[in-house]
């Protein structure tokens, strides 16, 4: 189950977050000072997906978790259809 990150302590670099728009992404800077983490989403690739510890309400991942969410969606969320990736893959 999805872990939601409380601190900045919480997460690595290396690891896997779900950002905003519940892209499980890959943590590559972690900037506690201005509030931000950034990753590179495993769905698209698209970077820099920066997100907010205080404000995003992040989850941390295992990758298996990654993997799921990647062909599946995150099964915890509602998600509008338009903006759910796995039916377009």
């Amino acid at each position: 189950m999805p872990s939601r990150i409380a601190s900045y302590e919480g997460i690595g670099v290396g690891e896997v977050f779900e950002d905003c728009a519940y892209h499980p992404c890959l943590c590559v800077k972690i900037d506690a000072e201005n509030d931000e983490i950034v990753g590179v989403s495993l769905i698209d690739g698209s970077f820099p997906r920066c997100c907010s510890i205080k404000h995003c309400g992040i989850r941390k991942l295992s990758i298996a978790e990654a993997l799921e969410w990647k062909v599946k969606g995150p099964k915890d969320v509602k998600i509008e259809p338009h903006k759910k990736w796995w039916t377009q893959i």
